[in-house]
């Protein structure tokens, strides 16, 4: 009877780890450090991330890798911050962004895919309900985050964290301090839609807003992991700090769990459930070694040949390590140079209204 759990056990893994996704680019912060972005350039581009949209100070004045901003899921987050330094290249809006980097860019801008991300503010340096924060973006803005007052609206200030697509505000809820969302952008490539997931604390993802149309369109280098802050008169520049974790995409199956880090896509027989095959292994140790037992006693009374418990245990341990042995892919990036070139903005446009958004702006 042990035996069979434990194969049931076993079994219930490997039909999970079929139906999950694959990770097509890897986020995670887990093995990132503040000195592996120090020295990122376009001469020498490594991990996961290009790193040139943020201020002129220190990396280590804007990100922070540590298990302390961890979301579910994963053993370490990233605290990522606007300060009075936060300006990138003469703009006047104040921007910390991460973007993905890829050798082949197809892989993460056609078909079905899923773009992964948990974030979450403190009570300590939180944004300002007062000025509009733009959040996990693309250019086109075809889909993104808000929060805080939005630009040209009625009203002095707003604390809902807003989900937009097709430039409308499609889903929105209270951003309270210490509360984990998760999300996940949907974004069918060839159909033109963005539908929304979204949980909080480690709860499962469920779609919250059926699929929108809109303008979908990435060139691979242009989803903005981190914060853009637009100036408004009146209003002085504080220190604001926003928390990222769980940042990946993924193809196929929604891998709407936080089981274990990095719990996804490829990699997942190694990462999402290596706890489950080592309870099955566990399991059915235990289980061979009744077998076993059982097998000398009944030697011991009737001269019976021994038992192959042994055999079956070292079968089973066999198997299921081998299953939990699945590795990730690396990730390459990408050697081509920016596509984008900052001008000033004026200041009191919205920089979603320009023709090339954020990085590129022309009139």
């Amino acid at each position: 009877m042990m035996k069979q759990s434990a194969l049931a056990t076993l079994a219930a893994y490997l039909v999970g780890l079929a139906a999950a996704g694959t990770k097509v680019w890897d986020g995670s912060f887990d093995t990132l450090t503040t000195a592996d972005l120090a020295d990122w350039s376009w001469s020498n581009q490594e991990g996961p991330y290009q790193w040139y949209i943020h201020g002129t100070a220190d990396t280590s004045k804007y990100l922070d890798f540590s298990a302390d901003a961890a979301g579910p899921g994963a053993t370490k987050g990233a605290k990522v911050t606007l300060d009075s330094t936060a300006y990138w290249n003469g703009q006047n809006m104040r921007r910390t962004e991460l973007i993905p980097s890829v050798t082949d860019t197809s892989s993460i801008t056609s078909g079905t895919l899923y773009y992964h991300f948990s974030m979450k503010r403190e009570e300590t340096n939180a944004p300002s309900v007062n000025r509009e924060h733009q959040i996990a973006f693309f250019e086109s803005h075809f889909t993104e985050l808000k929060y805080g007052w939005i630009s040209g609206e009625a009203g002095e200030s707003d604390d809902q964290l807003r989900w937009y697509a097709n430039s409308q505000s499609q889903w929105n809820v209270t951003l309270e301090a210490g509360v984990w969302h998760n999300f996940a952008y949907e974004i069918d490539f060839d159909a033109s839609t963005v539908a929304f997931w979204h949980s909080t604390g480690s709860d499962e993802l469920t779609k919250a807003v059926e699929a929108v149309k809109a303008s979908v369109s990435s060139n691979g280098a242009d989803w903005h992991v981190g914060v853009l802050e637009l100036a408004r008169d009146g209003y002085e520049d504080a220190t604001e700090d926003l928390y990222f974790s769980g940042v990946y995409i993924e193809s196929g199956d929604l891998t709407t769990s936080f089981s274990s880090a990095g719990s996804s896509g490829s990699d997942s027989g190694a990462a999402a459930s290596s706890a489950v095959a080592s309870s099955a292994v566990a399991s059915s140790a235990v289980a061979s070694s009744a077998v076993a037992s059982s097998s000398v006693q009944a030697a011991a009374s009737s001269s019976a040949p021994a038992s192959s418990a042994e055999a079956v245990a070292a079968s089973s341990s066999s198997s299921s390590s081998a299953v939990a042995a699945t590795t990730s892919a690396a990730v390459v990036p990408t050697a081509a140079a920016p596509a984008t070139t900052a001008l000033a903005s004026s200041k009191t446009s919205c920089v979603k209204r320009t023709k090339t958004v954020y990085v590129t702006q022309s009139a």
